[in-house]
């Protein structure tokens, strides 16, 4: 452990030393996030999941920084170049751009202008130069460095030469990089053209056909958009400061006076940042705002995947679960409480009377057969019209009729892991399947589903993959963890993100379950194969057996912390479930008599708390929501119109809600309230439940403009609104004020509404 990383990550992060130095010590070990945060307060000060992602992360980005200056080390040793002051400069660089700076003069390179001019002798002649003598006739020194033979035939080629080496000084100088990074971050212009001829092709990229903003507030969207462009070879995009700025900071640094000579400086100046300074820097920034840009669209993308495994869970409920459609019918299964399936079949309700007819008396009789509790309906095509066939067949009153957001069924209906589950059944079965079960437990069925295909993200194949990845396993492990497994009734899928678990050892448990029959215990855990002691106490106590031989095997209290609870019982004179349900014992505990060294009061309190509610589920009740009836498709839709709806995704420029008619509308930013919104996730989040107000509908391209606001002024038919193409390539209108305008000119609808 590297005590300078703790102190510089305790500083950077305003969090003590101490808890830094044993979180950094816990992960060392192999805990994990949800394990230290829950489990580990004492040692850690009660730092929460995300100050101990953000001490993982940080002590990483410094362990590859230290990598970085051995391996510099290493090269400058082997070069003989290694002397006292550069190994200090190299030892106390403390980013990656200040240490590249230091080792760029002494990296191997290509053969470069300058190169081959020291190659033909004229390095003396660029130190002459340097100096700015101001007697000094730069022409009449270049004379002495003509040679035909090597190149040099003419004292003008002698003086290009030796500017080709300036520049690269130039270029090469570590305060001059400093200073200009700072000014292309600072002052830094990113700019966008579309590319002659391709203004067709890149229609929807017309707000970026000749764009610019400072790259330092310029919104993640915008700039993953004209990148997004620029790939795609419709935009040419670059980044650069007022040149004059750049050019006065490099003069100051190295022309002295006005001679002659420093006019060749001056000439090198200028050249070496046009040619080598100007565009490595426009590189690092390009890098830095991308990094930037994917930094906020993964959070982004992380807060709507964490609000939506968080939705609130119907529960263990016998479930009839269509996944709707016109021509091909309507695949209906049901499920027992455990959602195993037992039934399945295709009904026709909206293929004419007759079929209508059949399928209405099928639905019935299952409804009957199976004692149904609830019906579940996918919400893509038909979804609505199915809706509207279920509500009127009048079912038992209690049998709840729900819509179900169905986004990356069909993904998991043909994974591997389906078929596994349901090896003699089709993908359409194995789709209503995972529609029902979405209903029961949103958590545990879309654990199943690569997150990036859920539907909530932004820009998620433009961003770095890999952080990508590892925010989104952050949040499916901090809400698994949360919510607790039931380790009897667990899928493999949701027990591998399970504190200690992983996918080999979530098969094994499964295995074991199948062949030993289910846990009567935590303890049995033991048994099974290669879940050793360190994986046994990272994920115990997030994993639940409900009815077993120990009471507490069903809460979230730790197996490590089950003397005290003993010890508790026993000076209350009782036993521990006697404990659990009285609450008048518990109230009489005073945890500070039972704190050690290793347990405090915060893990006193929290277990305290879980024998109050032993396994309590975090997430909120499930409420039944209905969208407004009678408006099923978006010709139903009218400017004016108050609507029920469910926002379904959360970008940096607004939100998208679904009122029921099969294409998702969109709330600008400037729509989400009646005062400024600077991130609309300070004012919604996904699977929250809105009323919107219908500014604006486009019936031909079925785009539809919504507002949050209480007093929107809704327009019709706005002439001129530019087209918003489907796809991919889709890019972002610049904010405005209000209006629905700002929604209907927004290129990026079609790519992020829900497929």
């Amino acid at each position: 452990m590297n005590d300078q990383h703790i102190l510089a990550v305790s500083e950077e992060l305003g969090i003590a030393a101490r808890q830094v130095r044993a979180t950094a010590l816990l992960l060392e070990e192999g805990a994990t996030i949800p394990f230290i945060a829950r489990y580990r307060k004492e040692a850690t000060g009660s730092l929460d999941e995300i100050a101990v992602a953000d001490i993982r992360d940080r002590l990483g980005q410094l362990e590859v920084l230290d990598r970085r200056r051995a391996s510099i080390l290493k090269s400058l040793e082997e070069q003989g170049q290694l002397n006292d002051d550069l190994r200090a400069r190299v030892l106390g660089a403390g980013t990656l751009a200040v240490l590249e700076d230091i080792y760029l003069p002494f990296r191997p390179r290509r053969r470069t202008r300058a190169t081959m001019a020291r190659e033909r002798g004229l390095e003396p002649l660029a130190a002459l130069l340097w100096k700015q003598l101001p007697e000094m006739d730069p022409r009449a020194e270049a004379v002495r460095f003509i040679d035909p033979g090597k190149g040099a035939p003419s004292a003008e080629d002698a003086l290009a030469g030796a500017r080709d080496i300036m520049a690269e000084w130039v270029s090469e100088d570590a305060e001059a990089r400093a200073r200009l990074r700072s000014l292309f971050i600072d002052r830094g212009v990113i700019r966008s053209k579309v590319i002659p001829g391709k203004e067709a092709e890149a229609l929807q990229y017309r707000d970026y056909h000749a764009w610019e903003e400072p790259v330092k507030g310029a919104p993640s969207h915008r700039v993953l958009a004209v990148l997004r462009g620029e790939k795609e070879e419709f935009l040419r995009v670059g980044i650069a400061p007022p040149e004059e700025d750049a050019l006065s900071t490099l003069d100051a640094l190295f022309v002295r006076g006005d001679s002659r000579t420093s006019g060749q400086v001056r000439e090198a100046v200028l050249d070496g940042y046009r040619r080598l300074l100007g565009p490595s820097l426009e590189t690092e920034t390009r890098q830095e705002a991308k990094e930037r840009a994917d930094l906020e669209a993964i959070q982004v993308f992380a807060d709507n995947l964490r609000h939506l495994l968080m939705a609130p869970p119907l529960g263990s409920k016998r479930i009839m679960a269509l996944d709707p459609g016109f021509r091909t019918g309507c695949k209906l299964v049901c499920l027992d409480g455990l959602g195993m399936l037992v039934h399945n079949e295709t009904v026709y309700p909206h293929s004419g009377a007759d079929t209508a007819s059949r399928a209405a008396a099928r639905v019935k009789a299952l409804a009957a057969r199976f004692d149904i509790e609830a019906v579940a309906i996918g919400n893509g095509t038909a979804g609505r019209e199915t809706e509207s066939f279920v509500r009127g067949l009048e079912l038992s009153p209690g049998i709840q009729v729900i819509m179900v957001d169905e986004s990356g069924a069909s993904v998991y209906s043909a994974s591997e892991a389906a078929r596994a589950e349901f090896p003699d059944h089709d993908v359409t079965v194995r789709g209503a399947v995972s529609i029902g079960r979405r209903l029961m437990d949103p958590l545990a069925e879309l654990v199943k589903i690569d997150p990036k295909s859920i539907g909530v993200g932004q820009y998620q194949h433009d961003v770095d993959q890999k952080a990508l990845k590892r925010s989104l396993d952050d949040v499916v492990m901090s809400c698994v963890n949360g919510v607790g497994v039931e380790v009897n009734t667990a899928s493999p899928q949701l027990l591998a993100y399970v504190s200690g678990v992983g996918p080999q050892l979530a098969a094994n448990i499964v295995a074991h379950r199948a062949a030993a029959g289910p846990f009567r215990s935590r303890a049995e855990l033991k048994k099974v194969p290669r879940l050793g002691p360190k994986a046994f106490e990272q994920a115990a106590g997030f994993l639940r057996i409900r009815g077993g031989t120990n009471p507490l095997d069903a809460s979230g209290v730790h197996p490590e912390s089950y003397p005290l609870v003993q010890a508790m019982a026993r000076d209350a004179g009782c036993t521990m479930a006697d404990l659990m349900r009285d609450a008048g014992k518990r109230g009489a505990i005073d945890p500070a008599r039972y704190a050690t060294e290793k347990v405090g009061l915060p893990t006193l309190t929290d277990i305290l708390q879980e024998l109050a509610r032993p396994g309590r589920d975090p997430r909120p009740a499930f409420e039944l929501f209905s969208f407004t009836a009678g408006v099923e498709k978006v010709q139903d839709l009218e400017p004016g119109m108050r609507l029920s709806g469910i926002v379904t995704n959360v970008t940096a420029f607004g939100a998208f809600v679904d009122v029921g008619v099969h294409r998702d509308g969109l709330v600008h930013v400037s729509e989400l309230s009646d005062s400024f919104v600077k991130d609309p996730r300070q004012v919604v989040h996904v699977h929250q439940r809105v009323t919107v107000t219908v500014l604006e509908v486009d019936r031909e391209r079925n785009r539809i403009a919504l507002s949050m606001r209480s007093a929107p002024d809704a327009q019709v038919g706005r002439a001129g609104a530019a087209p918003v193409p489907s796809g991919k390539g889709s890019t972002e209108k610049k904010p405005q004020r209000s209006g629905p305008k700002a929604a209907f000119n927004n290129p990026f609808e079609a790519a992020f509404r829900k497929s």
